[in-house]
């Protein structure tokens, strides 16, 4: 949620930043703002705009010279959106302003104390009261005037600060929302994602919660809030900033959607060991004695990385023979679960920093529970925080609803199950069928899309449906629950999704000609039963869409998905109905890659 961009060096800050914020839309914000300022023209000039970073553009004035500035991407959360409540928020002198990711639990207490004091707050939000707590620090130096502020207050933050009085520098400060910074030639960079930074320097330091930093044109230093100076080593980023283009695509959501069948290629490359029928996951830190003694399998994730957990369960059971389910982490984290020294907790976040995933693994880690990451940014908070883990590889997912990065996410999960079945009790015959079929998946996956302007017909057809059911049984359900995801995130229609075997325990109350149901049917052991299932949607007069390997009779239309082996096949059955909620949503005139009220790194509660 949210953006933070800064910059210090000798070029003209201002479309640099603008620059950064348009790059960092994907992450949802409903207003901006930048300051600027220079060490030959010293005060701080700011400007800010409720709307798109477009809006913003066109309100800053032609004389909005500086060579050092901070620039946000606001997603409210304490007021509504307003040019007053946009990000920067400076102080009553003029003198300091403030970006920030997060929320302030204390705010409203520390705000009173402030309005005691005489001082007059001109927003609703909890980061005016850090602006104005800085500017009343008695200290000298702007490193101790922030460093006091922060310690005053509750809650998470990624924050950049500017003083007037000194503006050679820019201070950063993390606590729970990311801070990177981008190190150039005689220039610094800051911000809270990458995607910012990949046009003008791949030389990348991510702080750590409790980390501040220092940055100059020339220079950067890193140190603990209590003041200790910190070693920080810059990491080449491996993304490229082509790699954030749409390349000839209408949206990002559909380049996305087209890049999976690279990504998963990605994912599998250099991981498999044919001679042993198993795979490389050395990231895991986990020695085959350490993996024989797991008892059980947690996996935590919210939204779509639920939905992958929910797969990745199945599959551990399956292959594996372990006890494994998944739970959404932003509920785990708050029922005080039993957390038992045999079990195996699997963290997913696609950003890698995703607020309830980090905080149940911290919490997690506090208990002494193994902890592995399945993530996709290298270097994010949960890949730090996590005893070892699996990066995805699926490379820069821009559009808010996530597609390629869930389709990986379950790749690494057939890739962890396997690696845990082959550690127990798998057979080497069992190993090589997986292992062939996961090399089959990328060119299967071409042929999932080579269906798209079939698909693009059946979604305009469905368009006008103000509701829809979808269904699976065992393997198929989770399918179900991230197929009605995307449709609710990217189209705003309505999407539920129930266990086909729960039919006749409510569900069919709403079977009628207007309630369409799509049906995830794979050709495993439970075909007939999911026919038995709709059999009972037609004898409803309801209409039918499957999701299956070959044709089903009662249906009114069926996508055909390529088969593979059992234990796979969930993996490519949701790939049509990506291109469904694409669709449907185009259909519909939606802002795809920017759907409403949602972001796309979900870094508060």
């Amino acid at each position: 949620m949210c953006g933070i961009v800064g910059y210090i060096g000798k070029r003209d800050v201002a479309p640099l930043l603008l620059e950064g914020l348009q790059r960092l839309e994907y992450r949802g914000y409903d207003s901006a703002g930048i300051v600027v300022t220079s060490p030959k023209t010293p005060g701080l000039k700011m400007v800010k705009a409720k709307g798109r970073v477009r809006d913003l553009e066109a309100k800053v004035p032609a004389r909005f010279k500086g060579t050092t500035g901070i620039a946000h991407t606001r997603w409210a959360t304490h007021g509504a959106p307003s040019d007053v409540n946009a990000h920067p928020h400076m102080s009553a002198d003029h003198k300091v302003a403030v970006v920030h990711n997060g929320i302030i639990d204390n705010a409203s207490e520390l705000r009173r104390k402030l309005e005691a004091d005489g001082v007059e707050f001109l927003s609703e939000t909890d980061t005016e009261v850090l602006t104005h707590l800085i500017a009343r620090s008695q200290a000298e130096k702007l490193e101790d005037k922030v460093r006091q502020a922060v310690r005053l207050i509750e809650g998470t933050y990624g924050i950049a600060v500017l003083h007037a009085d000194f503006p050679d520098r820019i201070v950063v400060a993390r606590n729970g929302s990311p801070v990177v910074l981008g190190i150039g030639e005689k220039e610094m960079f800051v911000a809270s994602d990458i995607a910012a930074l990949v046009t003008h320097t791949r030389q990348i330091v991510t702080l750590d919660d409790g980390e501040m930093a220092t940055l100059k044109a020339d220079d950067f230093r890193t140190y603990t809030t209590e003041g200790t100076r910190t070693t920080a080593e810059p990491t080449t980023v491996e993304w490229e900033a082509e790699s954030y283009d749409m390349g000839g695509h209408d949206t990002y959501m559909h380049k996305e959607i087209h890049e999976q069948a690279d990504a998963v290629d990605r994912v599998l490359r250099g991981r498999i060991d044919d001679r042993f029928s198993t795979v490389h996951l050395g990231g895991l830190n986990l020695d085959a004695r350490e993996a024989r003694r797991i008892r059980r399998v947690k996996i935590l994730g919210c939204g779509t990385s639920y939905h992958a957990g929910m797969i990745g369960a199945q599959m551990i059971e399956e292959l594996a023979r372990i006890p494994a389910d998944a739970e959404p982490a932003s509920e785990f984290r708050y029922r005080n679960a039993v957390v038992d020294p045999d079990t195996l907790y699997v963290a997913v976040s696609q950003s890698g920093e995703t607020y309830d995933v980090l905080a149940a693994v911290q919490e997690l880690k506090r208990k002494g529970a193994r902890v592995l990451g399945v993530v996709n940014v290298v270097g994010s908070a949960i890949a730090r925080e996590a005893d070892g883990g699996i990066y995805v590889h699926a490379g820069p997912e821009v559009c808010v609803v996530s597609t390629k990065c869930f389709t990986n996410t379950t790749v690494a999960f057939a890739l962890l199950a396997l690696h845990l079945g082959r550690t127990r009790d798998l057979s080497v015959r069992d190993g090589k069928r997986i292992i062939e079929g996961l090399r089959r998946l990328p060119g299967q996956i071409t042929e999932i899309l080579a269906q798209e302007e079939e698909i693009r017909k059946l979604a305009e057809s469905y368009a006008d449906a103000r509701s829809m059911l979808f269904i699976g049984r065992v393997r198929g359900y989770p399918v179900a629950r991230e197929a009605s995801l995307k449709l609710k995130e990217v189209s705003y229609i309505h999407a539920e999704a129930y266990p086909a075997s729960e039919l006749k325990h409510g569900p069919l109350a709403l079977i009628e000609p207007a309630l369409p149901t799509v049906a995830i049917v794979p050709d495993d052991d439970l075909l007939e039963k999911n026919r038995a299932a709709l059999e009972e949607i037609k004898a409803r007069e309801g209409r039918i869409l499957a999701v299956a390997h070959r044709e089903q009779e009662k249906a009114d239309q069926t996508v055909i998905v390529p088969k593979n082996e059992d234990e796979l096949d969930p993996i490519l059955m949701g790939i049509p109905l990506q291109l469904l909620a694409y669709h449907t949503a185009k259909a519909l005139g939606r802002d795809i890659d920017k759907p409403r009220n949602l972001a796309k790194s979900v870094t508060v509660e």
